[in-house]
């Protein structure tokens, strides 16, 4: 499995010939109160042809109406239930709401909708093949749910963010600390890393490097990849049991 950073919780996941897209958002400005910290690896028309989207949620900075319009009709966009009107309104043509527990097939992939805790209707994912299990976080806060989903599934890889502003709006750098050690993931890929308040007041000191540090002073063995915009990382299946 190869694992390309397109920018802030959007990533390309492929797996022999299945291609996943993670939270489409390809703006180049972000929002009033936030800003784009630097444009995505790739223009929407480059990301080419696609099996399945994955969206956590419906924020901006997670779902792109021009992305979703220009979209091949038949390409199913997997979200939280009970979204559909909202993503119908987004450009979404082919829709397929999927309940927290429940699995979806796509092309060669099993991908199930977990919980997760934001400010709106959302839910993770993860991601399963012959080979490797990643979990995508989007935006989600640290909660018991999350030792829940390590129990499930045995996750190689962690997508998920690890810092937030002081609003907290995701899992800052301690929470994620615990979620990787609930989740017993082999390795953490930090995301939504792309926008960040206008605002200096609301800004916050928090790292992925902060979070590999508190890491490491947990006594946790977890591998943390640093994924640059445009990079990409093969993913070797881990022992959950290592962490």
């Amino acid at each position: 499995m190869r694992i390309t950073k397109i920018g802030h919780s959007t990533v390309l996941i492929e797996a022999g010939g299945t291609r996943l897209l993670t939270d489409p958002y390809f703006g180049t400005f972000g929002h009033i109160a936030y800003a784009r910290v630097s444009p995505p690896a790739l223009t929407r028309d480059e990301i080419g042809r696609l099996d399945g989207v994955l969206v956590s949620h419906g924020h901006w900075d997670h779902t792109d109406r021009r992305f979703f319009r220009g979209l091949e009709p038949d390409t199913p966009v997997l979200v939280p239930s009970g979204t559909l009107p909202m993503m119908r309104l987004k450009g979404v043509r082919k829709t397929v709401p999927v309940r927290t527990w429940q699995s979806q097939r796509v092309a060669d992939a099993i991908l199930t909708a977990v919980p997760a805790l934001h400010l709106a209707r959302t839910v993770g994912w993860v991601v399963q093949t012959d080979d490797v299990c990643v979990y995508f976080a989007g935006d989600t806060y640290h909660r018991p749910f999350m030792a829940e989903i390590g129990r499930r599934f045995a996750i190689d890889v962690a997508l998920m963010p690890v810092s937030t502003y002081r609003i907290p709006l995701t899992m800052g750098e301690k929470s994620a600390v615990k979620a990787a050690r609930d989740l017993r993931a082999g390795t953490v890929i930090p995301i939504h890393l792309g926008v960040q308040p206008r605002s200096p007041l609301l800004r916050t000191s928090q790292s992925p490097e902060g979070f590999e540090r508190r890491l490491r002073e947990a006594g946790l063995r977890t591998q943390v990849v640093h994924l640059a915009d445009g990079a990409s990382w093969e993913v070797e299946r881990s022992l959950a049991e290592a962490v």
